[in-house]
């Protein structure tokens, strides 16, 4: 047997680089036959990739270039920005053709890329029908299941058997979505009674009915659930889709696996971003984009830091006679400051993943407190000893050490309290929580530190 040769990661990034070299000269040269050639040759994520990887001017040439040529799915895997820079270079004729091959939650997407006269411009160049299918998709908010679903799915009487249902999904194949997993089973107002997979309905007899193979829902997902919602249901259940149902309970859309990564993707992201007081982070973000998205909460630092500061300004006394305070400060702060972000990252993942609620939130606390509880010791330990032999003052290592323990059991504390009470109080944990905790264990650290010193020290 002929061995090939590994593919090493040089080998793999040489290959983009003659990918983007390529691409770069065909769009430049004005090839539109061999740039649309390349593009659908490859993978749909890869052909977005690397157009992506192509600078601004080039990136605007290159949908120019192709027009109504660029491939409907290489457009849809853009990323956002760079999908709404493609769709307003596209003359109105070429979005309505992209917008006839996609299915209706991936017309939507694009459609929502468009300003409103615009939009309205091409929904009347579609049919009929397709307009008031995207229609009836943006009268749901943004981020739910109503924007999220697509309405092109299989659905079944449960008197039929799986002869006809498979019958009939050939003969309306060009009605169906191109990928789904389940046929649903409904009753004569169109509710939802349960699904049969297509796995299944391959195995059994035609004549067999779909009322004796469907299994029952397990997700439960209406058009105005909020898509947070909708991926913690996929994530519980294991889904491949779900039926979407509207207020009186009829089967209006299908929502798929696909849709929720990116939503998954999406939610974590933006938590990551919150947490560390950031609400955008993309490449292709400009410098007054980057200032305007973390200016606010850099400005809100600002006024916490001179709340910390104002804690040390009443000890101004004690450390202009102890000055081996000043140097020591920072090490309780930090080491504070580093206890509380940990549990605050623990608890905002455990409440996006529905693991705080009823007594878990008793537990969670309980266990933080008492792993605050041991840091302290530990680190009151070490960093007394360190004090020690550093100024060879025992009384200045005990004031640190019980400082420093106080300081952990209160960013235990904290961070996982603060978060929860946020979340009790209306409030997103993970954009406020940060603030909140790292200014209070500062204020305690400097508070427990200084205060100490002051009634033992002097």
């Amino acid at each position: 047997m002929t061995k090939h040769p590994d593919t090493t990661p040089e080998d793999h990034t040489s290959h983009e680089v003659r990918l983007q070299d390529a691409l770069q000269r065909g769009v430049l040269d004005g090839d539109r036959a061999g740039v649309s050639a390349m593009l659908e040759g490859m993978h749909p994520a890869d052909a977005s990739d690397l157009l992506e990887q192509l600078s601004s001017d080039a990136f605007e040439a290159a949908v120019e270039l192709l027009g109504d040529a660029l491939p409907s799915d290489v457009l849809i895997e853009l990323r956002d920005e760079y999908r709404e820079d493609a769709v307003e270079a596209l003359p109105d004729e070429a979005v309505v053709e992209v917008l006839d091959e996609l299915d209706s939650d991936d017309a939507t997407a694009v459609l929502e890329d468009l300003d409103a006269t615009r939009r309205e411009r091409i929904l009347e160049e579609l049919e009929p029908a397709d307009r008031a299918a995207l229609e009836a998709h943006l009268v749901h908010d943004e981020d739910t299941a109503g924007r999220l679903m697509q309405r092109e799915f299989l659905a079944a009487p449960e008197f039929w058997t799986v002869g006809h249902t498979i019958d009939h999904a050939r003969e309306n194949a060009a009605d169906l979505p191109d990928d789904f997993y389940e046929v649903y089973v409904v009753d004569p107002k169109n509710h939802a009674l349960g699904y049969v997979l297509l796995s299944q309905l391959l195995r059994v007899a035609r004549d067999t009915r779909l009322a004796d193979i469907m299994e029952a829902f397990h997700s439960d997902i209406s058009v105005e659930m909020d898509q947070e919602e909708v991926a913690y249901q996929f994530q519980k259940y294991s889904l491949a889709s779900a039926p979407v149902k509207d207020a009186e309970g009829r089967l209006v859309g299908m929502i798929t696996v696909d849709d929720m990564v990116h939503v998954i993707q999406e939610e974590n992201t933006e938590d990551l971003l919150a947490l560390s007081n950031v609400s955008s982070a993309d490449g292709s973000d400009t410098v007054w984009e980057s200032v305007r998205a973390r200016a606010p909460w850099l400005s809100i630092n600002l006024v916490t830091a001179f709340i910390a500061s104002g804690i040390i300004a009443l000890f101004e006394s004690t450390l202009d006679q102890i000055v081996q305070l000043a140097i020591l400060m920072p090490v309780v702060a930090a080491l504070a400051g580093n206890a509380g972000s940990q549990g605050l990252a623990v608890t905002v993942r455990a409440i996006a993943e529905r693991e705080m609620d009823g007594n878990a939130q008793r537990r969670a606390l309980i266990r933080e407190a008492l792993t605050g509880i041991v840091h302290g010791v530990l680190f009151a330990v070490g960093v007394g000893l360190v004090s020690l032999l550093w100024f060879r003052d025992g009384p200045l290592a005990l004031v640190l050490g019980a400082a420093m323990f106080a300081s952990f059991v209160w960013a235990g504390i904290a961070g996982i309290a603060v978060p929860l009470a946020l979340r009790k109080a209306g409030a997103d944990p993970a954009v406020a929580s940060s603030v909140f905790v790292l200014t209070l264990t500062d204020i305690i650290a400097f508070f427990s530190f200084l205060g100490l010193a002051t009634l033992v020290l002097l």
